[in-house]
C-alpha cells in the first residue's frame, strides 16, 4: 500500500502551531491527511497567569511549562491533529534576556535535535514539512534554531518531498489593522511600533515577494481561533484573540508559505501544500 499523505509542522513553542499553521493543520486533518506537530520547547519563558512576564519575581517557569503543555494538548485537539511530538527543550527566551539560566534550546548542539527529527521523518514519513525561514519569522532564537534543525534534517533525509517556510503577507497585516480599526479595537503598541519599523517592513516585503503557496483555510477559521484560545495564558500576546469571531473569520481565510525544497517539479504558485503529491 502507498504511504498515507502526511504533513509535519516543526514549531518552537506551544501556540506557534496555531498562529501560523492552524488553518492548514485543521484543513488537512479534516481531509484525512495525517498531521504531525513537533514542538521543540516547553515555552517556560512565556507569560504566567495575568500576563506576568518572565524575569518577574512572580514568574515560575516550571508552572508555566506545565500550563503551556496542557494548553498545547487542547489546541492540538481543536485542530484535529493526528500526532504531537514534544522534544522538551527549555525555552531560550529572547537573545538579550539576562535572566536565562541553564541549557536552553538555542544552545543545544544542533546534531542532537537533528537526529531526533530525522528519526521522526523515518517514523511518520512526511511528504510535506513546514517550519520557519532563516530569520525564524521575527528573529526569536528558538524559531531560528527550529529552522536550522529542520534544514539539517532535510539535508540528512530523502524522505520529505517538499519543505515550506511560513510567511505572512504584509497586506494581510494591513487588512487585520483595518478590521480592528473598523471595530474600534486598539492595535497593541508593540505591534504598531513593529509595523512602522522600516527594517521590519522591508523584511516583510521581501518575504512576501518569495511566497509561492497560498492555501484557502476559510472553512477552518473557527478551528484556528479555538486553538489560539486554548493558549489562554498567552492571551496578552495573542492579540488576534481581542477580535470578535466575525472579524477573525475575515482575516484568517488563508495561510501563505515559501516553498524551499521540492522534488515534485510542481510549478508555482500553488494553492495546495500537497500539489504534485496527489
Amino acid at each position: 500500500m502507498s504511504e498515507p499523505l502526511t504533513l509535519m509542522a516543526v514549531h518552537a513553542h506551544p501556540d506557534d502551531e496555531s498562529g501560523s499553521t492552524g488553518g492548514v493543520l485543521a484543513r488537512y486533518s479534516a481531509e484525512g491527511v495525517r498531521t504531525v506537530v513537533v514542538t521543540c520547547t516547553n515555552g517556560e519563558y512565556g507569560d504566567a497567569a495575568e500576563g506576568v512576564k518572565p524575569g518577574d519575581p512572580d514568574h515560575d517557569p516550571e508552572f508555566v511549562r506545565k500550563l503551556r503543555l496542557s494548553e498545547l494538548d487542547a489546541a492540538i485537539a481543536a485542530l484535529g491533529v493526528s500526532h504531537l511530538e514534544r522534544f522538551g527543550y527549555h525555552d531560550s527566551g529572547m537573545i538579550d534576556w539576562a535572566f536565562k539560566e541553564g541549557e536552553v534550546f538555542y544552545n543545544v548542539p544542533i546534531e542532537e535535535p537533528t537526529a531526533r527529527l530525522v528519526e521522526l521523518f523515518e517514523r511518520y514519513r512526511p511528504q510535506v514539512v513546514v517550519t520557519y525561514d532563516e530569520n525564524g519569522g521575527y528573529g526569536h532564537p528558538d524559531h531560528i534554531q527550529a529552522h536550522r534543525v529542520t534544514m539539517a534534517a532535510i539535508e540528512a533525509s530523502p524522505i520529505p518531498a517538499k519543505l515550506y517556510f511560513t510567511a505572512r503577507k504584509r497586506s494581510d497585516m494591513e487588512r487585520i489593522r483595518t478590521v480592528l480599526e473598523e471595530r474600534g479595537i486598539e492595535v497593541p503598541a508593540r505591534r504598531a511600533a513593529q509595523e512602522m519599523d522600516p527594517a521590519r517592513r522591508a523584511a516583510m516585503e521581501e518575504r512576501e515577494a518569495r511566497i509561492t503557496t497560498t492555501v484557502d483555510v476559510a472553512e477552518y477559521c473557527e478551528h484556528k481561533r479555538a486553538a489560539l484560545a486554548a493558549h489562554d495564558s498567552q492571551s496578552h500576546n495573542i492579540w488576534w484573540l481581542r477580535m470578535p469571531s466575525e472579524a477573525t473569520n475575515l482575516v484568517f481565510t488563508h495561510e501563505s508559505f515559501i516553498r524551499a525544497h521540492d522534488t515534485t517539479g510542481t510549478p508555482t504558485p500553488e494553492t495546495d501544500l500537497f500539489a504534485g503529491l496527489r
